[in-house]
């Protein structure tokens, strides 16, 4: 491995006229409003969501949180003009070959069962398949020999995990109900179905992968509520599940670039230790408060929302001093440290490269 890590290093060629093209695979931590298209539980298309989201003048666009998520921090800072669109908007194939396609949907997962109860959502398997649609269309529009050479320069990102492990650590799942399997056999599940679907992408022709870790979710204030912790503390439980997980995630990684490296390189983000960081030294990165929700409060039914004789459902004074926009998802003033970290990080959070080095890769 080491011998690889050296290659990559040496392969790294500074191309700044490299356009910025991202395709995004995930959950709501990313998803940019292709759930507004589903009929399911799980929206972030009322105020105040988006409030701080300058592009659509603080309206929602259908990311769950206040502003901007971490892919489109990322993709700014990498000279992205725009962001990409939700695959399930109308008329969006086009922007596939210009900007890239966000395939991500809210309270999907890993597995297909995950996120059952919220009704519509988009797994991950059916994500990569939208995908699929979309390289048929770019084939349509550039030739193969086009396609290939525009998918090889483009960055895919998948950041998808925490609602499988939300459904485990949940006992009234309908599709967990009776004995579930072990938290080892559980971890290999969600790995094996990962690297099905990265393989997936390679076959079609993806060869710049972030795979985005799970977040440490034992602290996010739904966990902290539902567990009755006080504040400060985290579930111990939750969290060990997700950094076992996250452990054989690296592995398998690991694995993957020995098999189709240099040629591909699948980059790991450390997402775990980055936000543990910051829940941990919150006034540090400027922070007042890391325990609550700015928005929705620490109660079920955990809701954010405006309605119509009121301002809004218990929003914070000031949405730059709090980690947690609302009981499950970080602010973007959160979301803004956690890209800075993955952009220009060093191995211990962004391995074997970072997200910088990452785009300016050139096999």
């Amino acid at each position: 491995m080491k011998i690889f890590v050296i290659f990559l290093f040496i392969s790294l060629h500074i191309l700044p006229c490299l356009s910025f093209t991202s395709f995004v695979f995930g959950d709501s931590l990313v998803d940019a409003g292709n759930n507004d298209y589903l009929f399911t539980l799980s929206k972030a298309d009322s105020p105040p969501y988006g409030i701080d989201f300058k592009p659509s003048g603080g309206k929602p666009t259908g990311r769950f949180t206040n502003g901007r998520t971490i892919s489109d921090i990322v993709g700014q800072a990498l000279g992205a003009k725009s962001f990409p669109p939700p695959y399930l908007a109308p008329n969006t194939q086009v922007d596939a070959i210009h900007r890239g396609i966000n395939y991500a949907s809210g309270a999907s997962g890993i597995l297909d069962e995950t996120g059952s109860l919220f009704i519509g959502r988009v797994p991950l398997r059916e994500q990569v398949n939208y995908f699929e649609q979309s390289r048929n269309y770019m084939v349509n529009v550039m030739r193969e020999n086009g396609t290939k050479e525009l998918l090889k320069k483009a960055i895919f990102s998948l950041t998808t995990g925490s609602n499988d492990i939300l459904n485990y650590v949940q006992p009234s799942i309908p599709f967990f109900e009776g004995d579930k399997v072990s938290p080892s056999t559980y971890q290999d599940y969600m790995v094996f179905n990962l690297t099905t679907q990265l393989k997936r992408l390679h076959e079609l022709g993806a060869r710049k992968f972030i795979v985005v870790g799970v977040g440490p979710i034992g602290c996010i204030p739904f966990v902290r509520s539902l567990n009755l912790l006080a504040s400060g503390k985290c579930s111990i439980k939750v969290n060990d599940l997700i950094q076992g997980y996250n452990k054989k995630l690296n592995m398998a990684l690991d694995q993957l670039n020995q098999q189709l490296g240099p040629e591909a390189i699948f980059v790991y983000a450390n997402s775990f230790d980055i936000v543990m960081r910051i829940i941990l030294n919150y006034h540090q990165y400027g922070f007042e408060n890391a325990n609550d929700p700015c928005c929705g409060g620490n109660f079920p039914p955990f809701v954010c929302f405006k309605g119509p004789n009121a301002k809004t459902s218990a929003l914070c004074d000031d949405r730059s001093k709090y980690v947690f926009w609302d009981a499950y998802h970080p602010t973007e003033a959160a979301n803004i440290i956690i890209a800075k970290m993955l952009l220009d990080g060093d191995e211990s959070v962004s391995f074997p490269i970072n997200i910088r080095e990452l785009y300016n890769y050139n096999s």
